[in-house]
């Protein structure tokens, strides 16, 4: 499958920039060149929607003049001298950014692991139709499924290549399969919906359909008939799907550009317990076959896995080279191209399990509010203010009673993460990788 790239040709693109904008007048620049190739099939009650292929490319120069800094993006490289002129002119009128600038030469990438990013396995629309299809029925076989919401299946294969002109050059192509199903159940205005998906980078790595499918349809069933709660304080446990979200909200707040803008609730908390002892929190960006998995970032610079969060303390922030620059500190290989520049951010990021399962954290926490479902984004980055809707179940013993919803889960990060308590059911699929979680004595809006 790999041959749907040619990786030389991306190579080409991004050198041809470098030297036009030397040769423009740029003091150092970068340019990268991406290029992707998917196929993806939707079906509903047995017939195919859409089948949709697309193909694309993309350069974006990005130069620098002293400490002015500009960024120029096409989708086809016809005319480099045109571009990198262009680029040089923009940043030449541009106000100075006293931290933009490549990357240091000894930080840059020496040596590309192997890190199992790229499947040859190649799927037709055909292919995919026949997935679609068997996830989609397994969902509707489920006792109490009424209808199906669609289901999906898809491929894809994108190629990357980063040079600059102080001498790296570094490409890599990746993989990527994926299905979903939505099922529903009951009837009229009764009716609850749920879904499941599995993304993999390897295809042998997938969930089978009939797994998907039966999951979407008994998740949708159970959900049937939800009732409210009213106004009360709870322990709260998130499925692990959900308690993927409040791992997206440590992300957030030490990030570097975050912590050096002083937007961030943990900007003083270096070095300070911020969860209880015993929690680890570990970012990896060589995991084979992660969602996130690179050989280099998005400066070429090198990267270590980092143990953000050990023992319950602060050890990191997430940093690209503007950002360290601006805190003093050293990069740490957590660039992501972004734009007409970088921001920093993570690659795989696992909140270790514990040891207890999801069954024993309910039994743990007797009553409270098993999350499987949240709704907007009611975080605030620099308070730490926390407030989401949420759907699930109540349950009471340890014991499921009945599927809730329409409620408003309130907080604060802070206070969060203090008292989150893993469960040892740790979806390790996904770039964010939680167990669920356990945070007792949290407010509880309802009806």
């Amino acid at each position: 499958m790999s041959e749907l790239i040619d990786q030389s040709e991306l190579q080409s693109r991004a050198a041809r920039l470098v030297d036009a904008a030397r040769k423009a007048g740029a003091d150092a620049c970068d340019a990268i060149a991406v290029t992707g190739v998917s196929l993806g099939v939707d079906v509903r009650e047995g017939n195919v929607e859409e089948t949709e292929r697309a193909e694309g490319d993309d350069v974006t120069l990005r130069v620098f003049v002293g400490k002015r800094t500009a960024a120029v993006s096409a989708n086809q490289l016809d005319d480099p001298n045109s571009l990198a002129e262009r680029a040089v002119a923009m940043a030449k009128v541009a106000p100075e950014d006293p931290y933009a600038g490549l990357a240091d030469p000894d930080l840059l990438v020496k040596d590309f692991p192997e890190l199992e990013l790229l499947d040859t396995k190649e799927l037709s629309a055909e292919d995919l139709t026949a997935i679609a299809l068997d996830t989609e029925a397994a969902g509707l076989a489920v006792n109490g499924v009424s209808k199906s919401g669609g289901a999906s299946a898809s491929w894809r294969l994108s190629g990357i290549v980063l040079a600059t002109s102080h001498g790296f050059q570094g490409s890599y192509i990746s993989s990527r399969y994926g299905m979903s199903m939505t099922a529903v159940a009951g009837d009229g205005t009764a009716m609850e919906r749920d879904y499941d998906f599995d993304s993999r980078t390897y295809f042998e790595d997938l969930e089978s359909p009939a797994e998907i499918g039966r999951r979407a349809g008994e998740r949708a069933v159970r959900r049937l008939n939800p009732q409210k709660l009213t106004t009360r304080t709870a322990n709260v446990i998130y499925e692990s799907r959900a308690a993927r979200s409040i791992l997206g909200h440590l992300t957030g707040a030490i990030n570097g550009a975050s912590i050096a803008r002083k937007t961030s609730f943990l900007k003083d908390k270096m070095g300070e317990a911020v969860f209880a002892s015993g929690i680890q929190v570990v970012d990896d960006p060589f995991k084979r076959r992660g969602a996130a998995t690179r050989p280099f970032d998005g400066e070429g610079t090198r990267a270590d896995v980092l143990n953000v969060i050990e023992d319950g303390v602060l050890q990191s922030w997430f940093m690209d080279c503007a950002s360290a620059r601006e805190l003093g500190l050293k990069p740490n290989g957590r660039a992501h191209r972004s734009g007409s520049g970088t921001v920093p951010g993570a690659t795989n990021i696992t909140l270790m399990p514990g040891e207890k399962s999801l069954e024993e954290l309910m039994a743990e926490a007797g009553s409270g509010l098993l999350v499987t479902d949240l709704i907007g984004h009611g975080v605030n980055g620099i308070s730490g203010d926390y407030s989401r809707g949420a759907a699930g179940f109540w349950f009471e013993n340890g014991e499921i009673v009945e599927p809730v919803s329409e409620i408003t889960i309130a907080g604060n990060l802070n206070d969060m993460f203090k008292a989150l308590v893993p469960g040892s059911d740790l979806d390790n699929r996904y770039s964010a990788a939680t167990p669920s979680v356990m945070i007792e004595g949290m407010a509880l809006a309802g009806s």
